[in-house]
């Protein structure tokens, strides 16, 4: 079976397409949520059901969603669930945010720190980490003890870790060279 980023990589571009010409904000939240919908165990269960119905299941996954769901985006949700490719969504919704934060020169930055950090301190990280990396970010906080102090920062493949735990590691690798 092909791998599930390649067969899902032409939904997330075509939705995408289709999301530039509207408002990408609303399709961001959408996509995100149905991600997130089609993710749960049970709704896979279902949509894998053979006694269960395009129909039926089309209007169960609409049901699920909060969000308002446009003509386009229940097309696009009929087109997964005749194709059996809901199971597909989380990785479209992976690829769909990827393509967002491209074309809006963006990136994701995860921050591990080993104590919760205050929204002043966070904005403070970020804006010298926008400097640093040459474009916006969207933060995430994780707080992980085990780092003893500092931060980790993930953005894309790079990582800036300044975290006494990756200090000690280092110190370590040298006194044992």
């Amino acid at each position: 079976m092909a791998e599930l980023a390649t067969v899902a990589r032409p939904y997330a571009e075509a939705l995408f397409r289709v999301a530039r010409e509207g408002d990408l904000n609303a399709w961001s939240e959408l996509v995100a949520e149905m991600a997130q919908a089609a993710a749960h165990p049970e709704v896979l269960a279902l949509a894998q059901n053979p006694n269960v119905s395009d129909a039926d299941m089309g209007a169960l996954f609409v049901a699920l969603l909060k969000s308002p769901v446009t003509a386009q985006a229940k097309n696009f949700i009929d087109m997964l669930v005749e194709n059996r490719r809901i199971a597909l969504m989380p990785e479209i919704g992976a690829q769909f945010h990827a393509l967002k934060n491209a074309s809006e020169g963006a990136a994701d930055a995860v921050i591990t720190s080993a104590f919760p950090l205050a929204d002043g301190q966070v904005t403070e990280l970020i804006a010298s980490l926008e400097k640093k990396f040459g474009r916006k970010l969207n933060p995430s906080v994780i707080v992980d003890a085990a780092l003893i102090g500092g931060v980790r920062v993930e953005v894309g493949d790079q990582v800036l870790d300044t975290s006494v735990r990756a200090k000690l590691q280092q110190m370590q690798v040298a006194l044992l060279a």
